[in-house]
């Protein structure tokens, strides 16, 4: 069977997880889901990432971030681009998440990126999620 939105797949697998305090958690491969997940990376939100060469397609295992007393770093994850209803942002509209404690993980012309890495190469793009 078909998945319809694999990303909303991911950030609920990645939502679960840091839920029940799993170290980490696998999914299917896609270049998408890696890109955004080299951005959770690179924005701290989770230790690693890792592109498996298992199954059909591959395996993509994230590994998930805690903080010294074991509180969470992702407290919400929320996919904002829906295959029925895509949501476009120009440059200089792009919303800051929480006031600029959390990120909009955007796809643009110049590839998947933060909000602040957009706002700063002036790019827009279609946002695909918010994450705090």
């Amino acid at each position: 069977m078909s998945m319809s939105d694999p990303l909303a797949d991911m950030l609920t697998r990645i939502r679960n997880a840091a839920n029940a305090h799993f170290p980490s958690v696998e999914m299917p491969l896609a270049k998408l889901k890696v890109n955004v997940a080299r951005v959770l990376k690179e924005q701290g939100f989770i230790t690693d990432y890792h592109v498996l060469d298992e199954g059909p397609q591959g395996t993509l295992k994230i590994d998930l971030k805690y903080g010294p007393n074991n509180e969470q770093v992702i407290t919400g994850i929320r996919r904002s681009s829906k295959p029925g209803r895509r949501l476009y942002k120009k440059s200089g509209i792009i919303p800051k998440v929480m006031s600029g404690l959390g990120i909009a993980i955007l796809t643009t012309s110049k590839g998947v990126m933060s909000d602040r890495e957009a706002r700063e190469q002036n790019v827009g793009g279609e946002m695909l999620c918010e994450v705090w």
